[in-house]
């Protein structure tokens, strides 16, 4: 007999790095996890496992197994969503990836609305800024900004997304307010760690194209730390409007030469490739059309910079 319900046992482990992890998310227990791996082995006859006090570690033979296990899974959720859709409702589990800043303040609100109106979802949102790979996580959408990649994944745009300089007023009072983006070279400039280059700053104003090569003594991966940081003062930073709108309309921050403009970017909805769109993905993806697919976003506008 195929251990085919070791499958995604064997999948949550080699996910989560040892079966405690993997049985929290499975919401099974651990001696469970432990059963289904043991006999997933015996059946194979290989040690799938490298296995210590504090760790575990796929073997060759695991990795091996890891590739293929995955595909099944695909094709396992395939075939369910196939059959789910015949009922006319979207139903099932759906995993989705998202910006850990953009995930907490603009999907985390929307989602007792969505499930209220979606009983047959289940929904698993993970948060983070690294990029991951949806096939090999088993994600069924991401919520992705900036410039997409050559892949195979299927993009749905749904809003611009705009960014500017800000400060807090405390820090222009004392250090000065720049009139050029080359007075940058003389604040204290913080930069968000994910950024292709994060010290060297492109503005586009009336004169063309300018690059700023800044520096500063605070570097972080996470643009609600780098709002934080600039809202007490530590000097001036890029930020999202989808961050930054709520602290400009409110007077916490400033917007910094507003004459000159930062790359537009784009906000999209991303999914694997799959022979059709399951119906728990299109009915997340139009709700998040619906709520914030705007060519002028409510973030925006609620900070005066559209509409």
């Amino acid at each position: 007999m195929i251990e085919i319900g070791a499958i995604p046992v064997f999948v949550a482990v080699a996910e989560t790095g040892g079966f405690a992890a993997a049985a929290r998310q499975l919401g099974i227990t651990k001696s469970a996890v432990s059963k289904r791996i043991g006999n997933l082995e015996a059946h194979l006859g290989m040690q799938l496992f490298h296995r210590s006090t504090r760790s575990m570690s796929l073997t060759e033979a695991g990795e091996i197994y890891l590739s293929h296990a995955v595909q099944a899974l695909g094709s396992a959720r395939e075939a369910e969503d196939a059959v789910t859709a015949m009922r006319g409702q979207p139903a099932g589990r759906l995993r989705v990836n998202a910006p850990m800043s953009f995930g907490w303040l603009h999907v985390a609100p929307l989602i007792k609305d969505f499930l209220e109106h979606h009983p047959g979802i289940t929904l698993d949102l993970t948060m983070d800024d690294r990029v991951a790979d949806l096939v090999e996580a088993g994600f069924d959408m991401a919520i992705r900004a900036g410039t997409l990649p050559d892949s195979a994944l299927i993009a749905r745009r749904l809003a611009p997304i705009h960014s500017v300089l800000a400060a807090a007023p405390e820090y222009l009072a004392q250090a000065g307010t720049p009139k050029h983006p080359e007075d940058l070279l003389h604040h204290s400039c913080l930069h968000y760690s994910y950024s292709r280059d994060p010290r060297e700053w492109l503005l586009h104003g009336a004169e063309g194209e300018i690059r700023v090569r800044t520096k500063g003594r605070l570097r972080v991966n996470n643009s609600e730390a780098l709002c934080t940081a600039l809202i007490d003062g530590l000097g001036i930073g890029r930020l999202p409007t989808f961050v930054a709108g709520a602290h400009l309309a409110a007077g916490r921050l400033v917007q910094v030469l507003p004459a000159y403009a930062l790359p537009e970017q784009s906000l999209y909805a991303v999914f694997p490739e799959r022979r059709h769109m399951p119906a728990k993905v299109r009915a997340f993806a139009d709700f998040l059309a619906d709520r914030i697919g705007r060519e002028t976003p409510f973030w925006d506008i609620e900070a005066g910079l559209g509409g």
